[in-house]
């Protein structure tokens, strides 16, 4: 209760310190600027969507520290990221709903887009956040509008057009623990009708685990990224914007031991103790140690493409295509069996090529009737393949496989104000989807399989928005969600899965209603949310444990029900002091599971059935990676002072504890935190130039962003694994910045 009180009172003691604050400032006319998104697939302040829509500037990534993709989710409520050994199977979550599986096939359920371009292999997103404008976050299910795989939820990253001036961006950064980064963008005209922007960035950092077996940091990130624009305006009715990006990255992740049994042995061999395995390692809470002979990587390349051209027709109507092709490949390996002993050197790895192509066609009708009106047709196809291996020793494998996806759909969505203050809302879409697959098992026999199926389906969404004052809307929705069959292509794929046929489609029902507020002449926004959102055959990645090796395999969970509030607060007290917060309760839990796997190691007593494989009933657990509570506060402050300006920011971000595996295994469980990062420095506003020192993690909050047990590994016996995050401890550095 006392947490309850707390989280939820966030946003209204930040409504009454402001409130303070305004009654002492001088009354000067200031006001939160207006943000305009694009969520409805049309530019509106975001004040007047209604939706559950996050929107966070590049003033706000700055203030709390975010450099990368993976950092969003300390400032938007309800999402959270799982990080994972390959950033192919790192997974995005929103009200506790994601995907978290190894089958190359699985959509996900939250999708990504960069400047309006599906992100179709969700790796690719977990980049630098370099040159952007802002993020937008859309919360609940948005098939509708967006397709199969924002069947949760939806991220789109906005970056930079190109400027009318020739313009000069550039930042660099150095930490205490040798992280460093640089990146610079240009930007200006090229004659009266073409414009450029060109950004670049190189960020490396070797990491935080360091392997006793050859002295080598890990756990760390290298990247460089190019992104290109041109902007295009023959005339005034024509926009055409080509946009190219390329990445290539080489990511080091590692878990390091937590809990080690006294009784285990690698692989359940006498004398093969943790002393002679993985000398020097100790496991506990904050072990940042591993001995592996077998060094971690996943290196990673993507080129990608688009063309976006906007024409306005007669009667003030506009027509949008949007073209992209895109291509990534990823090598990588990891260590099998977390030690260093010679006489049994297991990796397992592969490589990973994915190829997507996109064409979006929409007509937008004039904003500004009493009946408006977005039409649309759409059509991807995907290609994914990867090659894997595992062995020598124990858990051989290696196989081959392709999946491949071609999707077609037509949507639309129409807003009718049919009283002066009331607007009805309808959104349909239609789409079809041919997968196919084929599947090598190189190990047992070339044994081949291949398949293919169809799936068409239909979403929907009806909605109500009543503009009570000129700052003040309140809305309600009812929308359905689908996410696509799949078939499950990992280790252990045999006739009976392919008998089995594909994995049922996901679907979703959402009730969600919602109020938006400016308060005090605009200088507060308040936003709250309620939502309650059911799935059905939802698509998850389960355990099961046989002759002592873990077995993956993807699953549908029979019924899932999350529910709970969102609440949003933006405040400018004075010219110089800015206030955010947020809070979110998400009750994210399994409500029919009965034959769910069972954690390694379970009994009889904790649960666990008997069977070939064993099972329990899940019903009543909570979704894996789901924390109950999150909560986001800062705050920016300026002063001047002469010819310069002193800044200072600070941000917190909390949340409830979490579990990371779909079986409720209490060994990979991350408790509750807490983490402050605050800054300090000096721009001088006419020079163009920025100096800021930080520091993350202030009170040195030790966390992991995923886990896992290695009790198959190590002769049955407990032995759990942590991955430690990028501020597992408190780091310093100094960010330099200078803009012209």
């Amino acid at each position: 209760m006392k947490r309850l009180l707390c989280c939820a009172s966030t946003p209204a003691l930040l409504l009454a310190m402001s409130t303070t604050a305004f009654a002492q400032a001088a009354p000067d006319a200031i006001t939160l600027d207006q943000v305009v998104v694009t969520a409805q697939k049309r530019a509106e302040n975001v004040q007047n969507v209604p939706l559950a829509v996050s929107v966070v500037t590049a003033r706000q990534l700055e203030s709390a520290g975010v450099k990368e993709f993976t950092d969003v989710s300390r400032v938007a409520p309800s999402l959270t990221i799982r990080q994972a050994d390959q950033p192919i199977n790192a997974s995005v979550a929103l009200r506790g709903i994601g995907t978290f599986a190894y089958g190359i096939g699985v959509e996900p359920s939250v999708a990504v887009q960069l400047d309006d371009v599906p992100v179709s292999f969700q790796a690719r997103a977990f980049s630098d956040l370099t040159d952007v404008e802002r993020i937008e976050v859309l919360r609940g299910p948005q098939s509708t509008l967006y397709g199969k795989s924002a069947s949760a939820g939806l991220i789109n990253i906005y970056t930079r057009d190109p400027s009318a001036k020739f313009s000069v961006l550039a930042n660099v950064l150095a930490t205490d623990d040798h992280e460093y980064r640089g990146a610079v963008s240009l930007s200006g005209p090229i004659g009266e009708t073409l414009g450029y922007r060109i950004s670049a960035s190189r960020s490396e950092y070797d990491g935080n685990v360091k392997n006793l077996y050859d002295g080598q940091k890990i756990n760390g990130r290298d990247e460089t990224s190019i992104r290109g624009k041109l902007l295009w305006r023959p005339i005034d009715d024509l926009k055409v914007t080509l946009g190219v990006s390329y990445i290539d990255g080489v990511a080091t992740s590692n878990a390091t031991m937590r809990v080690y049994a006294p009784g285990a042995t690698l692989r359940g061999a006498p004398g093969l103790t943790a002393n002679v395995t993985m000398p020097g390692v100790v496991a506990a809470e904050e072990n940042l140690d591993v001995s592996n002979d077998t060094p971690p990587y996943a290196k990673s390349e993507g080129f990608g493409q688009s063309l976006k051209v906007e024409y306005d027709l007669p009667q003030d109507f506009t027509l949008v295509s949007i073209t992209s092709h895109d291509q990534f490949g990823l090598d990588d390996q990891l260590d099998s069996d977390r030690t260093s002993y010679a006489g049994i050197k297991n990796a397992q790895g592969g490589y990973f090529k994915a190829k997507a192509n996109t064409q979006e066609v929409r007509l937008l009708s004039p904003g500004d009737g009493p009946f408006r009106y977005t039409l649309g047709l759409f059509y991807g196809d995907n290609d994914l393949r990867r090659s894997f291996k595992r062995g020598p020793f124990f858990s051989q494998a290696q196989w081959y496989a392709q999946a491949t996806s071609e999707n077609k759909a037509a949507f639309g969505q129409g807003e009718w104000t049919f009283l002066p203050k009331t607007t009805a809302i309808v959104g349909l879409r239609y789409q079809k989807e041919d997968i196919g697959y084929y599947f090598n098992d190189i190990y047992n026999g070339n044994a081949k399989f291949s398949g293919s199926a169809s799936d068409s389906s239909s979403t929907y969404r009806l909605g109500l928005r009543h503009q009570m004052t000129d700052d003040v809307m309140v809305f309600g929705s009812y929308a359905t969600g689908h996410k696509g069959q799949t078939y499950d292509l990992t280790t252990g794929f045999n006739q009976a899965r392919a008998d089995v046929g594909p994995i049922a489609p996901e679907e979703s029902k959402s009730f969600e209603a919602g109020i938006k507020s400016q308060l005090l002449d605009h200088r507060i926004q308040l936003n709250g949310t309620v939502f309650h959102v059911k799935y059905d055959d939802y698509q998850a990645q389960g355990i099961d444990t046989i002759g002592g090796t873990q077995n993956f395999r993807l699953t549908n969970v029979g019924k899932v029900l999350t529910k709970g509030v969102e609440i949003e607060a933006t405040a400018i007290a004075t010219k110089d002091l800015r206030f955010n917060a947020s809070a979110a309760y998400v009750d994210a839990k399994i409500t029919s599971f009965p034959r769910a796997a069972c954690w390694p190691g379970q009994t009889a007593a904790q649960g666990c059935v008997a069977g070939s494989p064993s099972y329990q009933d899940l019903k009543g657990a909570t979704l894996p990676n789901a924390p109950k509570w999150k909560l986001n506060v800062g705050a920016d402050f300026t002063r001047p002072i002469g010819d310069y300006e002193m800044l200072f920011s600070a941000a917190y971000a909390y949340q409830t504890k979490v579990n990371f595996s779909l079986n409720t295994d209490p060994g990979t469980v991350q408790k509750a935190y807490g983490v402050v990062n605050v800054s300090g420095g000096f721009r001088k506003p006419d020079g163009g130039y920025q100096v800021v020192a930080f520091v993350n993690n202030l009170f040195d909050k030790s966390y992991g962003v995923n886990g896992a047990n290695q009790y198959g590994n190590f002769g049955s016996q407990t032995v759990t694994e942590l991955q430690p995050a990028r501020d597992f401890h408190r780091y310093a550095g100094v960010r330099l910045s200078l803009s012209y």
